[in-house]
């Protein structure tokens, strides 16, 4: 399709109320699949044993089944609330920056071209970076701290303090390097499914929704996932990168061109239910709140 249409009538949704309801759809979201970001961060990260070679997970059922063995069910929701706090205002501004991009890029005739669903999306994945860096480097600390022996383990307020603000921030170029093409292609990609999925009518129903988030989603994560590995690293604690470029080379000299795709099941099973769970809570939200039917 070369343009999504947009009823001029519709009602706006005040930018307040649209991060709140972004907000929300996060939290929901992330509650749901935060087991499966685990393994998929422990994936990332893991390196070949200097003396044996050998890896500590073979794949992600063995690293759900390696995780709980040793470091009990609880371990799968470490960095849970750090990641609460983070993905609130994250969420919040990619989900609400998008939607408000669309309403100012959208033409007088109602029409949407797809280069310019690209750049609302784009710009949406460049400004949610503000959040995003922080929130994403202590959930991946906190992921990764059952690693560590026991009395060098941090909490989610020693990390963050540790890092600090600038600390925080650390390795913002890569993380902008994955969230903006991601955005650039999983938005217009969701509204062209939603789209295409909806009835005669054009209104899309809740398998609709669920549908075209999840598939965009994981569509987005898997084209995403070197940029993901990359930045899961030069943010690990105790790495020698010199930066995003430093850790593609060694990546690639020490394991390879194939461990740039190293979590991209999970990472895709992550992303797809995230965000379908996450863009129909946005979208119900929306709907409610313009007193259209939520179903």
């Amino acid at each position: 399709m070369a343009t999504a249409p947009s009823n001029k009538n519709d009602v706006k949704i005040p930018m307040h109320q649209k991060l709140m309801v972004g907000a929300l759809a996060g939290a929901i979201g992330t509650c749901c699949i935060f087991p499966i970001d685990v393994a998929k961060t422990r994936l990332q990260n893991q390196k070949p044993d200097p003396k044996t070679g050998q890896l500590m997970y073979k794949g992600m059922l063995d690293c759900f089944r390696t995780i709980i063995r040793k470091e009990g069910l609880p371990s799968m929701y470490k960095g849970l609330a750090p990641n609460l706090v983070g993905v609130t205002p994250e969420k919040a501004i990619k989900l609400a920056a998008n939607d408000l991009f669309r309403e100012k890029l959208t033409l007088d005739d109602g029409s949407l071209s797809l280069p310019r669903q690209m750049l609302a999306g784009a710009s949406a994945g460049f400004c949610q970076v503000v959040a995003t860096n922080p929130m994403e480097i202590v959930k991946l600390r906190m992921q990764l701290q059952n690693l560590k022996p026991v009395a060098e383990r941090l909490s989610a307020m020693q990390v963050v303090n540790a890092l600090g603000i600038k600390g925080l921030y650390k390795g913002t170029p890569v993380t902008w390097a994955r969230d903006i093409p991601y955005s650039l292609v999983f938005f217009p990609l969701y509204a062209e499914l939603r789209d295409y999925l909806s009835d005669e009518n054009g209104h899309a129903g809740i398998p609709s929704i669920l549908s075209a988030g999840s598939i965009a989603g994981a569509s987005a994560a898997f084209i995403c996932t070197p940029a993901d590995m990359i930045k899961t690293r030069v943010q690990a604690e105790g790495n020698s990168y010199k930066g995003g470029v430093d850790c593609f080379k060694q990546s690639v000299a020490a394991e390879g061109y194939g461990s740039l795709f190293k979590g991209c099941l999970p990472r895709m099973m992550v992303t797809a239910p995230l965000f379908g769970i996450a863009l129909l809570a946005f979208e119900l939200q929306k709907r409610y709140i313009k007193g259209e039917p939520l179903i």
